[in-house]
């Protein structure tokens, strides 16, 4: 029997002692769109069939060192689709939760941490930026202003190709603003922007956008799911990051203001793989937290161990929620299946792992390592 001093921790923890970084805080570029910022992906790729829609989500992709299971995580994702080609349950999109260049959102970065990976991925890529999307290099030889990179790269006012992309075919996105909201027939894809610190930071401005979003997603009920992304996790129990006590105090204070709640939230920002389902006892709802940043970046962050004394899991904002899955050893990605039936919505969310080696048998690789089913 296992000793409980190597027992991992099974609920979301507290990370003690972290030095206060919001004074890295900074400002976000203007829109390049128009209040609500809304993107209809009709607009961008048709969905061929109304009641089924299968996309791909993954976060922190890229790397500095070497994109070597990036490049493997992709693969397989392009394998993914092509088996599932003509099926119908062949992933239309990728949605990406923030992280795609390191260390800082450098335009030089992009042709070799995302546009080369991504070269033969078939759909539209989305994205939501992450803390390293928005830093600043202070030894930057050309001097750039927060996201100018990627607002030219998701953010740009047509479909155009990069001049920092190496020529490549991908041309650049037309995303409203750095958080967005994705319009499908089967969901609202409600997307924040977390800035650039360790645990994140929503403006007052942004967090009345969210509400309206939510109340408007809500009236689009039970037609539309409504799924929330963001960055920079609020649970989690890994060692390098921790729960991010200001993303849980703004999703937790806008769900209780509006009694409004997303059918499910995803994030990335830790490099592993964590579902959490978290039970808010006065009206009988579980609502999954899903981490799914274990998408490229070579260092994958463990879950901490209950007898290391820099993390502590009692406290008051972790009641009713429990770590229900997590990978920490593998890189993945996941695929979400939205299908309408005379019953309602069912989500799907399946997550794929790959053999930890940086070569990898000819074929299909990814294997399914978890999976959620909900019926909305």
């Amino acid at each position: 029997m296992k000793s409980d001093f190597f027992k991992k921790f099974s609920k979301p923890v507290f990370k003690r002692d972290v030095p206060d970084d919001s004074f890295k805080y900074l400002p976000a570029p203007e829109p390049s769109g128009k209040y609500p910022y809304h993107l209809d992906l009709e607009a961008i790729d048709p969905v061929p069939d109304q009641h089924k829609l299968a996309f791909h989500m993954v976060g922190d992709t890229g790397s500095i060192r070497t994109p070597d299971f990036q490049k493997l995580v992709v693969g397989e994702m392009v394998k993914q689709f092509e088996a599932a080609e003509k099926t119908g349950y062949e992933p239309q999109f990728l949605f990406h939760l923030g992280d795609v260049v390191y260390n800082h959102g450098e335009a030089s970065q992009y042709q070799r941490q995302f546009f080369e990976p991504y070269q033969k991925y078939p759909g539209p890529i989305f994205a939501i930026p992450g803390n390293h999307d928005s830093d600043i290099n202070p030894d930057s030889p050309v001097r750039y202003n927060s996201l100018d990179a990627f607002k030219a790269v998701f953010c740009d006012t047509e479909r155009r190709t990069v001049s920092f992309s190496g020529n490549a075919a991908r041309k650049s996105m037309v995303q409203p603003n750095v958080y967005w909201t994705l319009l499908t027939p089967l969901a609202n894809m409600i997307g924040l922007y977390s800035n650039v610190t360790k645990f994140g930071a929503v403006t007052d401005e942004q967090r009345k956008w969210l509400i309206n979003e939510l109340k408007r997603a809500d009236s689009e009920r039970p037609e539309k799911a409504v799924i929330l992304c963001l960055h920079h996790s609020p649970y989690s129990a890994d060692i390098n990051h921790g729960s991010s006590m200001p993303m849980i105090e703004l999703l937790e204070g806008v769900f209780e203001e509006t009694g409004i709640y997303p059918d499910i939230v995803f994030s990335g920002h830790v490099h592993n793989y964590q579902r959490f389902g978290r039970h808010y006892g006065h009206n009988g709802r579980v609502l999954p937290f899903i981490v799914a940043g274990s998408g490229g970046y070579d260092e994958l962050h463990p879950v901490a161990y209950t007898n290391d004394y820099r993390f502590d899991s009692n406290l008051p904002e972790f009641e009713g929620i429990n770590l229900e899955h997590s990978c920490d050893t593998k890189h993945g990605f996941l695929k979400v299946l939205l299908e309408r039936t005379s019953g309602g919505i069912t989500i799907t969310v399946e997550f794929y792992t790959l053999p930890h080696e940086r070569r990898v048998e000819a074929g299909v690789n990814a294997a399914l390592e978890d999976r959620l089913v909900l019926k909305i």
